[in-house]
């Protein structure tokens, strides 16, 4: 297995204040959940977001709410790591206000394609995940030729790969899996994924066309 831990950085344009602050809530809120020991299972249904539910019209907070979820230490360290090594390239370059209503967006987009492709299911989907792969979705766009330092396990050393062919193979990766594994298999969401990384790519090739300020790759 290999994992991200480094990137080309962009020079200038905006600190990437709300990468951290999303990277710090996230956090928080798990270790929220961790303290509510078995009451955490409730609260996962409560704020988590259930596509039978949302098709009927209720709890639409949950949108927002199971954005800032997630299953275990795993599926956060996983998440955090996605966001910490490739969301500040994005800020940096559209601005602060501009990423936050990208990200938020992005997850929108992530739970619609979700709950479009599973409206009967009762089980709730949470996690940063369809956020952050709206975030990889515009990096690979914007930042092709961008290296991304990852770590191979197995040789446990690191290796540089350039941005358009680490994301692109995690995209096919996603989107085989929907054909290899029920769309929520193994507990993981692919269609989120997939829509979150969709949309990430389409705003990422609109604010490359219209970028006149130099940051972008």
């Amino acid at each position: 297995m290999i994992f991200p831990i480094g990137d080309d950085q962009v020079q200038g344009g905006a600190k990437p204040v709300f990468t951290y602050l999303f990277l710090a809530l996230n956090i928080a809120v798990f270790l929220y959940q961790f303290m509510l020991g078995p009451a955490n299972n409730q609260f996962v249904m409560e704020y988590g977001s259930i596509p039978s539910e949302i098709m009927s019209g209720q709890d639409y907070f949950t949108l927002f709410s199971s954005m800032f979820l997630h299953g275990g230490w795993m599926h956060l360290i996983m998440n955090m790591l996605f966001l910490w090594v490739f969301a500040d390239n994005i800020e940096a370059t559209i601005g602060n206000i501009p990423f936050v209503v990208f990200y938020i967006l992005g997850g929108l987009a992530a739970s619609a394609g979700h709950i479009f492709f599973n409206m009967g299911s009762s089980i709730p989907c949470i996690g940063a995940s369809g956020a952050i792969s709206a975030v990889l979705g515009a990096y690979l766009v914007m930042f092709p030729k961008s290296k991304v330092k990852v770590l191979v396990i197995y040789f446990f050393k690191s290796i540089h790969i350039s941005a358009i062919w680490f994301l692109g193979f995690w995209f096919a990766q996603q989107f085989f899996s929907v054909f290899t594994t029920s769309s929520t298999g193994g507990g993981v969401a692919w269609w989120a994924h997939i829509g979150g990384f969709v949309f990430g790519a389409a705003v990422g090739w609109f604010l490359r066309e219209r970028d006149e300020r130099g940051l972008v790759a």
